[in-house]
């Protein structure tokens, strides 16, 4: 028992060493990076179409089947071509439910893939940018629905939907797989030439090597990726921290304000016309700002921005309906409605619509990845479609009660993350895993 303490401190001293050191080859932004990353999002613009096309996914073929993040990449993309083709060429209703079910399981995959991939292959001082690019590319397909949705049939859209798995599928040919799936299938020589594409073949990767190799030797002594895994003491925290996030995401209403904004403006009195038209002009603007803003702010910042911003606006919506029940300040609640709903939205954009998905590709040990991301991936999507279904009827119910309800969480969102999120900016994921994890009260019982 004392040796595997000892091993497990020096592993640990290993890592802090390591940290310690100049970091001069993960600062590089190399085009193998930036390629690897734009092959990635690919799935994320196809993702975005699906969210303004249809709903749902489900998950769980990277567990079963033991894919690393390429091959899962891969059957997220022939499975959301399936289903895109299904669709554009559908003979009738059934072939419409199986395009449905085929693209819903292909996005539900590259929900959680694309984000873990671009954490595990980018130099950590940008990775916050490259990972939020997944939700800018999602916002474009969203944009591109809401668009050409006026201009084209409904079977051209499908079409134009499956086009970026395509180039997605060929493009993986051409980027290296991530360094730490290669580390803990034991692939070292691979994982070196890996890291030496993504940092320039003239970059010193010894110490980022060394990191993620000490990293994986640590969990190697863990059980493997089971769902039983996830109750182990070291990981109740971060559990915690990838299921909340993914919760406050969904029950602050975020689904509901964009799934539903037409319906909000109508009840408003505002121009369906002007309001669908605006949103859709503010769809990838808005998606720029947590991108510029992730990696100088860092998460925790904006984090709590975003759900103060949302709390807030949501309370003023609340408040526009309040009037118009009260049949006060007429003309105030139409302008009122659409400007909260705009600034929620950019609210939203800023931290809580992409920081979950970041955060979560940043804090989970390689041992515990797929299992977590499955369990977390499943939480956003469950959460998502509790929130959709009930919209309608807490609307029905009360108008302005729904929105004081969101911001009642968006409130409690704030104390959630002040105490329990913590920060990633500029650290390496080993040294996150390593933060996160260790439980130095256990070891000197031991």
């Amino acid at each position: 028992m004392m040796v595997l303490v000892d091993e497990e401190r020096s592993i640990e001293e290993g890592l802090l060493e390591l940290s310690n050191q100049t970091d001069a080859s993960g600062c590089r932004i190399t085009a193998c990076v930036i390629l690897s990353t734009f092959v990635a999002v690919c799935g994320s613009f196809s993702f975005g179409v699906a969210i303004g096309y249809t709903s749902g996914a489900e998950i769980g073929i990277m567990k079963d089947m033991g894919l690393s993040i390429a091959e899962t990449m891969w059957v997220s993309d022939i499975l959301c071509v399936i289903g895109w083709l299904c669709i554009a060429f559908a003979k009738n209703v059934l072939w419409l439910h199986f395009g449905r079910i085929s693209s819903g399981i292909g996005i539900g995959l590259i929900s959680y893939v694309v984000p873990v991939y671009i954490a595990e292959i980018t130099p950590k001082h940008v990775r916050g940018t490259f990972t939020s690019s997944n939700q800018l590319l999602q916002n474009s397909g969203l944009a591109m629905v809401f668009f050409w949705g006026n201009f084209i049939s409904w079977r051209k859209m499908a079409l134009l939907g499956a086009l970026p798995c395509v180039i997605q599928g060929i493009g993986l040919f051409f980027v290296p797989e991530s360094p730490r799936w290669l580390a803990k299938i034991g692939a070292d020589e691979e994982l070196e030439n890996s890291l030496l594409r993504l940092r320039g073949r003239d970059a010193d990767i010894s110490r980022e090597a060394s990191e993620i190799q000490v990293m994986t030797k640590m969990l190697e002594r863990d059980s493997k990726s089971r769902f039983s895994d996830l109750f182990q003491r070291k990981y109740r925290h971060i559990i915690v921290v990838g299921v909340g996030l993914m919760l406050i995401q969904q029950f602050s209403g975020s689904t509901a304000v964009i799934s539903y904004a037409s319906t909000i403006f109508s009840k408003a009195g505002f121009s369906l016309t002007i309001g669908s038209t605006l949103l859709g002009i503010f769809m990838v603007p808005k998606a720029t700002i947590g991108l510029i803003l992730v990696d100088k702010w860092g998460r925790r910042p904006l984090l709590l921005t975003s759900a103060c911003g949302m709390s807030i606006t949501c309370m003023f919506i609340g408040l526009a309906f309040t009037l118009q029940k009260m049949q006060l300040l007429p003309k105030l609640t139409p302008v009122l409605t659409f400007l909260c709903v705009t600034l929620y939205i950019a609210s939203y954009a800023v931290g809580i619509g992409c920081l979950p998905w970041i955060i979560m590709s940043e804090i989970f040990p390689m041992n515990i990845k797929v299992t977590a991301g499955t369990l977390v991936t499943l939480a956003s999507w469950s959460s998502s479609s509790i929130v959709t279904y009930a919209f309608n009827f807490l609307f029905e119910w009360s108008t302005q009660g729904t929105f004081y309800i969101f911001g009642a969480i968006g409130g409690a969102a704030l104390i959630f993350i002040w105490l329990l999120v913590p920060e990633t900016k500029g650290l390496s994921l080993e040294e996150i895993q390593t933060s996160l994890t260790r439980q130095p009260n256990e070891i000197n019982r031991m």
